[in-house]
């Protein structure tokens, strides 16, 4: 029955791409799925594409190590930035009518900067689609008993055919199917979960550890004992540098909304998605803390908390709901490593290969390139996989990498798109060294004997201060650059520099007709309230 229910899940994916190639006639209908998908389908695809190896794996293994505090990657590290996305900065990447987010670098800020965005992008994709087929092949592998090689095989080769068939109009509508198998197969192990520890009073029983059960200061998730410190930490580190650098700079995320049929349908895009974004970490973080209170490998340090999930799954499911869980866990993934390969193709064709290889070829050629660049970097993901072994827990290895790239990035963007005197020298100049002093301090706190606390930092806290000081170095340098160099002349930067944009091209004047439920800053409100909220609940 189990096989059975996957064998049907794997028949529908692969389907959903027959279907959705007959819309394949261009380049733009291969990346950018014509930019004719209605709000609520780019809304569950934008949270889908990010429902993968970082929410189901990395958020249960941060439930067994540190409880409720995880809820700040969500409630902190998301929702406002989701908001801020959607209200903000889609009426530039939507209204300048860019392809991607590097070619959005490339306009306002030059060649440079552009290719470093390009490249650095482009790694990090390949990098971290790795993980998501990596975390697929084990939960095939501990569940089914497949040999982990055959696993990553077969797992790529599924992605690798919808994708390449049907292009990201078949990622997106795959990745509205994988929501709703995720929550299915999530909510009965939450239940379930409960049921066996005696609720959550009995959870907290067993548990016996006070902090899990409280989201602030957050002291074991940052790493700093002291509670202010630790509050302004999470709040800096985590809610603004690395979730806004990741929101509002991520490809994989924001070419959902570049989908959208309009431009109110882009700036709801990211605000639909974090409706559902707020609730996710019930059906997530509480599983990983059942798990450390009742399954005996996990409690006795024996697996490794990225297997926690995995052993719930195995000890309380019965056969046919394990299958629904199992194909829950495969949607997770496959919509991760998709979200992460359309991204990569996308930049690719049109920002390392048409911008600096092959110029000026014609609408098909660029069509073939990515076609092919979606095979090469699922071969080369099945390879990548293999780096992210080495991490027990795997948030750690991703915001590690959101760290170097992200951070630098929104500093870059943010500054750029608010204060028009910054030059195109800055542009580049403050990315690389951002990065540059991430990857540093990252390698002095890793590898090296420094002693003092700013490098030993348990929890999380070396990923939010390496993020951090990237964000930091690129705004000091970038200024001190801009005032000693020449920036563009305002007619090249409207569009792209709020000052310089006539107001009429941020906004959708057909919005205003709407109800409130369907206007952008309204729901942006509701969303703050609802989240602010929750953080007052479980404070």
């Amino acid at each position: 029955m189990d096989y059975l229910i996957v064998a049907i899940y794997f028949i529908f994916v692969l389907g959903i791409g027959w279907a959705a190639r007959s819309r394949v006639s261009s380049s733009i209908d291969f990346f950018l799925s014509g930019r004719s998908l209605p709000a609520w389908v780019t809304g569950l695809a934008f949270i889908s594409a990010n429902l993968g190896a970082v929410e189901i794996v990395g958020h249960s293994a941060n439930g067994v190590t540190y409880g409720v505090e995880t809820m700040h990657y969500f409630w902190i590290g998301a929702i406002p930035a989701m908001v801020f996305l959607g209200i903000v900065m889609m009426p530039f990447y939507y209204g300048s009518k860019v392809r991607s987010v590097p070619e959005f670098m490339l306009r306002r800020f030059g060649p440079a900067a552009h290719l470093v965005n390009a490249l650095s992008f482009a790694l990090a994709q390949l990098l971290i689609a790795g993980v998501n087929l990596l975390l697929l092949a084990k939960v095939v592998n501990s569940l089914l008993g497949w040999d982990l090689w055959v696993t990553l095989v077969v797992a790529a080769v599924i992605v690798l055919s919808y994708i390449t068939l049907g292009g990201l109009s078949a990622a997106i509508y795959n990745e509205v199917l994988q929501f709703f198998v995720i929550v299915t197969a999530l909510l009965p192990l939450t239940l379930i979960g409960l049921h066996n520890v005696g609720g959550w009073n009995g959870l907290k029983t067993m548990v016996n550890n006070n902090s899990h059960f409280h989201t602030w200061p957050g002291t074991e998730l940052s790493g700093f004992d002291n509670p202010v410190v630790s509050v302004i930490g999470l709040v800096f580190g985590l809610g603004f540098v690395l979730s806004f650098g990741y929101w509002t700079t991520n490809f994989v995320e924001v070419q959902r909304s570049m989908a959208a049929d309009s431009l109110s349908s882009a700036r709801k895009t990211p605000i639909i998605g974090a409706f559902p974004k707020m609730f996710i970490p019930f059906l997530v973080v509480i599983p990983g803390m059942v798990a450390g209170a009742i399954v005996t490998p996990i409690k006795q340090g024996d697996a490794k908390p990225n297997d926690a999930i995995l052993y719930l799954m195995r000890d309380l499911l019965p056969n046919g709901l394990l299958g629904v869980a199992i194909a829950g866990l495969l949607a997770a993934f496959m919509a991760g490593m998709a979200a992460n390969i359309s991204a990569f193709n996308t930049v690719f064709s049109y920002d390392i290969w048409q911008a600096y290889v092959q110029r000026d070829k014609d609408d098909s050629y660029y069509l073939k390139i990515g076609k092919i660049a979606t095979v090469g970097a699922t071969l080369i993901a099945v390879f990548t996989a293999l780096i992210a072994q080495n991490f027990g827990n795997i948030m750690d290895y991703l915001q590690t990498l959101f760290g170097f790239f992200n951070a630098p990035l929104f500093a870059t963007f943010i500054l750029g798109m608010f204060w028009k005197r910054m030059t195109p020298t800055a542009g580049w100049v403050g990315l690389v060294m951002g990065t540059l002093s991430a990857v540093i301090y990252w390698c002095i706190a890793e590898f090296s004997t420094a002693q003092a606390g700013f490098f030993n930092l348990p929890g999380q806290g070396t990923a939010f201060v390496a993020a951090s000081i990237a964000f930091v170095v690129d705004i000091v340098l970038s200024i001190i650059v801009s005032l000693a160099t020449q920036p563009k002349p305002d007619a090249e930067l409207v569009g792209f520099v709020r000052s310089v944009t006539p107001k009429e091209h941020l906004v959708d004047n057909a919005e205003a007709a709407l109800p409130w439920y369907q206007r952008t800053i309204p729901l942006g409100i509701l969303c703050l309230v609802l989240v602010i909220i929750l953080n007052i609940i479980f404070a």
